[in-house]
């Protein structure tokens, strides 16, 4: 039993034409699973896997009415790499995000946050790491690695990471912020139990371990919303 981290969700006023951006981004293919979703995966990817996680766009009335908490860090393997990505997704439609940091920000054509690493050691794909605004990173790194089984791999006083055993694949990144947004997230987790039978074996652990049930207006649909401790949405997919 367990659970996989299996794809990143994230709200967009338009799915089709943010599907589109990120998969000319990363290099992989958009396939619309139905009227307002469309999800990107690499070519010949075998979901799920956890070499890496896809990327759901699920249209909704106004994106810009919910706040970012979670972001995507893209990977680069050299700095040419990095210059010639950075040139590539503003052409795409990128726009610079000021900061004083080693890396690029950048926000994709609905405003969505994300990184474009200097080259690291480690860093495999196109998505380096799913990163999460957090109070605590030391907490949500012993939740999160509970809930998934994910390793940690790097603790510091402001930030833990955390990767799948296998050793491959994006890292899931906690940071440590002054100043959390409380409002409903634009960008969240979603979970596959395995196998998915035991979803509701799954969803008592998580409860366990402090996660909680959450409404975000979801009505009857065969996924679960929860919260974990520190209020982070993510959805545990499965049967009803």
């Amino acid at each position: 039993m367990g659970l996989r981290l299996v794809q990143v969700n994230v709200k967009a006023g338009d799915d089709v034409a943010l599907g589109r951006f990120w998969a000319d981004a990363l290099g992989w293919e958009v396939d619309t699973e139905e009227p307002g979703v469309s999800n990107i995966e690499p070519v010949g990817f075998d979901w799920p896997h956890p070499s890496a996680v896809c990327v759901d766009f699920v249209a909704v009335p106004d994106p810009t009415a919910v706040r970012h908490r979670a972001h995507l860090d893209l990977g680069t393997s050299s700095d040419a790499h990095h210059a010639e990505l950075v040139a590539r997704l503003t052409a795409l439609g990128a726009t610079p995000v000021d900061a004083d940091v080693p890396w690029t920000v950048l926000a994709d054509p609905e405003g969505n946050v994300f990184c474009v690493r200097e080259p690291r050691e480690g860093d495999t794909g196109p998505i380096a790491a799913v990163v999460v605004d957090c109070a605590d990173p030391h907490a949500m790194a012993a939740f999160w690695g509970e809930a998934t089984a994910w390793v940690v791999h790097e603790e510091t006083g402001d930030r833990a990471r955390l990767r799948a055993a296998e050793n491959m694949g994006p890292y899931l990144e906690f940071l440590r912020v002054p100043h959390l947004k409380t409002t409903a997230h634009r960008v969240h987790i979603d979970l596959l139990p395995n196998p998915v039978d035991a979803k509701a074996a799954e969803l008592a652990r998580l409860e366990a371990l402090g996660a909680k049930p959450a409404d975000v207006g979801q009505g009857d649909v065969p996924w679960t919303v929860m919260a974990d401790p520190e209020g982070n949405e993510f959805c545990v997919l499965g049967r009803r």
